[in-house]
């Protein structure tokens, strides 16, 4: 007797653990899957009243009413089963949104053919039959339900063979294995009438149909994988669109902050006329910080942005930063103190661009919220092995944050104080690509405040010491040195495709009195070299038509293997990492549009004034 029980018990456990398993997790509301709830179940039901009319067959005569009942109960159970398997085949087969209504009509006439073929089974008559290690029914009952289960199994097989084009290979696996195994079962059953396998082949296929249909685990797993496809999809729209945003923008950017600098050192414009230039200039820089700070925080979270670590001087750093943040100052009558301290190593190793960003954003903020009394930028270090952890410290006596607010300071496009502070300019940008920056260099800000006396934001971040035999001074471009130097006669080629640009750009050059050259195509600049021109520097744009200036650059170097004049990338992408990404390519320096005279100075200093 414990012989006839052996795959039944085996084959509950597992459907048990099946049902446990997918009911408690989160089921989408799939046509599958609710298929799928009603198999489970009619599985589960299959198996118990098999097991209890086996053990009804071996303890009451095999003409006993319940003994009937229960036999016959399983047959009805096991061919309603196999109808939900064909209600199945047809779901896979055609998932078509347009035919959904259709499916519906067509599953709803299936399942009327169960009422008269379970009154069939209930009426025939049916034989049981046991001994000490068997128990099996037979006769006409059983030979319908082995009939209507043929015939259900060519259903399938037409099905799927008509619409092999809309199902997926992995739903056919489950169908596929039980209508083999209903014929090995058969044969087993057959010559081992002790062995009931029926009622585990319908569970092995439900388990097994757990692993293709799009149940809750598979689901969500395939939906990460898609929204993670459409966010990396998304994100390189994203790096396209700002790229070509941020030529857009600075193309007729260059333009107005070139002229405007060209006229400020018109000696015969008039001094009125010379403050509004100024004025013009400090706009489009307001401008293009709004611009930058829009560009930074897109590539921060999209990923983008790479921390590229160098040796630099920190000393350096802390001095440009002095200029600039008096330069900032304006009219503004603050008293700007700043120290520094000497212990620190003249040389470390680092991200200098982006240190030097997160203390001008910091540097910035505390001008703008002061009005009146003091601005103070410290610098301290704590040094440990090869380690200087830079303490960056930017005091003020502004207005102030209020308690509640100051964790708002770090949002993006957060404003604090509104109807205060409404005639400053800003985004609420600066501080949270701040913390962001922060973030990827492993650095910690602190902000201490009282609103309406002042705030004290305290920067840390670790920077390793660079050790060297014999300290030398790093290089520092005077751009205050560069109008000494005569470079008169040095021939410079700009290559762009806007005729503005070559304008501003020629002006700005003409105060070095160098000879001028200029193409609005890289094949022309190309030619000119073949034809034997030569040039001491060339300022080349990149986003041209036919060639851009990458593809021109590499020409140049495979045509001339001896080519040695610097090209520098004049260009409006100066998104982040963009300096880094031309270096890479193979350009000698980086100059963004709109040009900065300074930054023009550096360039011209660097490469034609040796």
């Amino acid at each position: 007797m414990v012989v006839s029980f052996i795959f039944q018990i085996c084959s509950l456990f597992y459907i048990l653990l099946i049902m446990i398993t997918f009911f408690s997790k989160e089921r989408f509301k799939s046509r599958e899957n609710r298929i799928y709830i009603f198999l489970m179940i009619f599985d589960f039901i299959i198996l118990i009243v098999d097991v209890i009319s086996v053990f009804l067959i071996y303890k009451l005569p095999s003409t006993n009413y319940f003994n009937l009942f229960f036999a016959k109960l399983f047959l009805i159970c096991l061919i309603f089963w196999e109808f939900l398997i064909t209600s199945y085949v047809y779901t896979i087969s055609n998932n078509d949104d347009e035919r959904k209504n259709e499916i519906e009509k067509v599953n709803a006439v299936r399942y009327w053919p169960m009422l008269p073929i379970s009154i069939l089974i209930y009426l025939l008559p049916l034989n049981l039959k046991h001994g000490e290690d068997f128990a099996y029914s037979e006769g006409p009952a059983a030979m319908l339900t082995y009939a209507v289960t043929a015939i259900l199994m060519v259903i399938w097989i037409v099905r799927l063979l008509k619409r092999l084009e809309y199902v997926k290979s992995k739903k056919c696996i489950p169908i596929i294995f039980y209508i083999i195994f209903m014929f090995i079962g058969a044969g087993i059953q057959f010559n081992f009438p002790q062995l009931l396998v029926v009622s585990s082949v319908s569970t092995f296929v439900t388990i097994l149909m757990y692993f293709t249909i799009e149940n809750p685990d598979m689901k969500m797993i395939e939906q990460i994988n898609k929204a993670r496809d459409a966010a990396d999809k998304a994100n390189q729209a994203k790096s396209e669109f700002l790229s070509s945003m941020s030529h857009e923008i600075r193309t007729p950017l260059n333009a107005i902050v070139g002229f405007s600098q060209v006229l400020q050192d018109d000696e015969t414009l008039p001094e009125s006329a010379k403050e509004e230039v100024k004025d013009i200039i400090m706009a489009s820089n307001g401008l293009l910080e709004i611009v930058n700070g829009i560009l930074d925080i897109s590539k921060i979270e999209s990923g983008k942005i790479e921390i590229v670590n160098q040796d630099y001087d920190f000393k350096e750093i802390f001095d440009s930063l002095v200029l600039l943040t008096k330069a900032r100052m304006g009219d503004k009558e603050l008293d700007f103190r700043y120290i520094y301290d000497d212990s620190i190593p003249a040389v470390l190793y680092g991200d200098h661009t982006r240190v030097k960003q997160v203390i001008l954003n910091i540097l910035t903020n505390a001008i703008k919220y002061t009005r009146e009394g003091f601005v103070e930028f410290r610098v301290s270090s704590f040094i440990k092995d090869d380690i200087c952890r830079l303490i960056i410290s930017v005091e003020d006596s502004g207005i102030g944050i209020k308690e509640e607010n100051i964790d708002k300071l770090f949002s993006k496009f957060e404003r604090l104080d509104l109807d205060k502070n409404i005639t400053i300019e800003g985004t609420g940008l600066g501080m949270a690509i701040t913390k962001k920056l922060l973030e990827l260099m492993n650095g910690k800000i602190v902000v201490q405040s009282v609103y309406g006396k002042g705030s004290k934001f305290t920067v840390s971040i670790d920077q390793r010491i660079v050790k060297m035999e014999k300290e030398a001074p790093v290089e520092v471009l005077d751009t205050d040195k560069v109008e000494e130097v005569d470079v008169s006669g040095k021939k410079v080629l700009i290559v762009d495709d806007n005729k503005i640009n070559l304008k501003v750009a020629s002006k700005l050059l003409e105060a070095y009195k160098v000879e001028i050259s200029t193409f609005e195509r890289g094949n022309q600049c190309i030619e000119s070299i073949r034809s034997g021109e030569k040039y001491d520097l060339i300022l080349m744009d990149d986003m041209m038509p036919e060639l851009s200036g990458v593809d021109t650059l590499h020409k140049i170097k495979e045509e001339f293997s001896d080519f040695s004049t610097p090209i520098i990338a004049l260009t409006a992408n100066a998104i982040s990492g963009m300096k880094e990404k031309y270096l890479s390519e193979g350009f000698d320096d980086y100059l963004a549009k709109p040009i900065d005279k300074g930054e023009l100075k550096k360039i011209i200093y660097k490469y034609l004034g040796k």
